[in-house]
């Protein structure tokens, strides 16, 4: 937890602002990797504040501007959004060659160690990018120099560990620092009100806290499911639940979406000479707990929520991320099943997919053009795609951002889901 946002940050962000303590022998204007000073700094601050409409609300709290706020109180959960989910893609033209890219192995090889599930080849991975950010921090910044020592911060050796570790002990994330600190923060607000014999009082609190548990623990169905369909809703097997809003009567749907509804219908021996009428729904709850949203009703909403419509697909293998537009059941073959008409979003953008160590997944919304009809189960999670105007390319490409903790997006093979807390 420490390592990867309070630590990194507290080592690389002074280092690319040129406000690291340096000694008299050694001249900050050779510093190459200081680019992030007054107004480039202040720009790069907007960007990610500007973002914070594209995060879903189940990335919890967004990433304060860091030129305003990174003094004040910037919190881990925020490090982790801003360093990994962000930064490979606004520090992209600006943090120079090879410290960009030197940075992006360090965004990949601890978004691997941050998920719940990390197979034997990522874990390799993860190690092997670990490993070579480390060794190429002393070549690019310490240079071996002994006034530039107090550089090299133990949290760099640490990293060197963190896979080591997980075989022993299993993903960090499952033993890291955020359930402690949230007891403690819990019980802090329990005994507020009780300024006389804190410590009892603390003491009295923990041990009712450790027997609720224990009773939990022999009677689990003591406790209702935190994860009880709501009024409205419909439970469509396999975790995945549509909740409300919901259209009173069946619509025809647009022209386009009409061609994609009949070419989807013939390619499954359905043939029909006209689209049929829908239904739609607004939302769909996924089994890892994360709401999806749909443009259908995000659109309409007066006041425009953090927008969480845009999710990661899973279709025979291949991973690729599109915009919901609403959710429907139809019946095939007498069967009733749930569907998702999607935008899919192209490709990432080659050059700087690779360059990046696979952290910049960036790619161009397509909109009617790339219109799609899926079933919801192909749904993994929910995503944010953030514009952004990279420098060198033409047109605004979107950047993909995961929640930390689940699992990150690969271009082939299954994806098992993280475990989440409802939106």
């Amino acid at each position: 937890m420490h390592i990867a946002a309070i630590n990194t940050g507290d080592l690389l962000l002074p280092l690319w602002r040129g406000t690291f303590r340096a000694k008299t022998t050694d001249d900050k204007s050779t510093w190459a990797w200081a680019v992030l000073t007054k107004a480039t700094w202040k720009a790069h601050g907007s960007l990610i504040t500007d973002a914070t409409p594209f995060l879903p609300g189940s990335f919890d709290r967004p990433p304060r501007n860091p030129a305003e706020k990174i003094n004040s109180g910037y919190k881990a959960w925020e490090w982790l959004l801003y360093l990994y989910g962000m930064a490979p893609a606004t520090l992209y033209g600006i943090l120079p060659e090879p410290y960009w890219s030197h940075f992006c192995r360090l965004a990949r090889g601890l978004r691997i160690m941050q998920q719940y599930h990390i197979s034997r080849s990522d874990l390799i991975e993860g190690h092997h990018h670990l490993l070579n950010f480390a060794d190429e921090f002393e070549e690019l910044y310490y240079q071996r120099r002994i006034d530039r020592l107090h550089f090299v911060r133990p949290w760099l050796h640490s990293i060197t560990h963190i896979a080591g570790e997980t075989v022993n002990k299993g993903p960090p994330i499952c033993s890291s620092q955020w359930t402690m600190e949230r007891t403690i923060g819990n019980l802090a607000q329990e005994i507020r009100l009780h300024n006389s014999s804190v410590y009892a009082n603390l003491s009295q609190r923990a041990a009712r806290r450790c027997q609720v548990n224990a009773i939990k623990a022999i009677i689990p169905t003591i406790e209702p499911s935190d994860n009880a369909s709501p009024k409205g809703s419909l439970d469509i097997g396999q975790g995945y639940l549509l909740l409300r809003r919901r259209e009173r009567t069946a619509h025809a749907v647009r022209p386009c979406e009409a061609q994609v509804l009949l070419r989807y219908l013939s390619d499954n021996n359905v043939h029909v000479t006209s689209a049929p009428l829908v239904t739609r729904w607004a939302r769909l709850r996924l089994p890892n707990g994360q709401v999806a949203r749909s443009a259908w009703k995000e659109n309409a909403m007066s006041k425009q929520p953090r927008m969480a419509r845009n999710v990661k697909l899973l279709i025979d293998g291949k991973t690729t991320v599109a915009e919901v537009l609403f959710y429907f059941n139809m019946m095939l073959h007498d069967e009733e099943k749930t569907f998702a008409f999607v935008s899919e979003f192209s490709q990432p953008h080659t050059d700087l997919f690779e360059n990046s160590s696979q952290t910049v997944f960036a790619c161009r919304y397509r909109g009617d053009a790339s219109l799609k009809l899926v079933e919801v189960h192909t749904i993994q999670s929910v995503v944010a795609m953030i514009p952004h105007n990279f420098p060198g390319i033409d047109g605004i490409l979107f950047y993909l951002v995961e929640r930390p903790g689940l699992d990150i997006i690969r271009m082939s093979g299954a994806e098992e889901e993280g475990i989440l807390d409802e939106e």
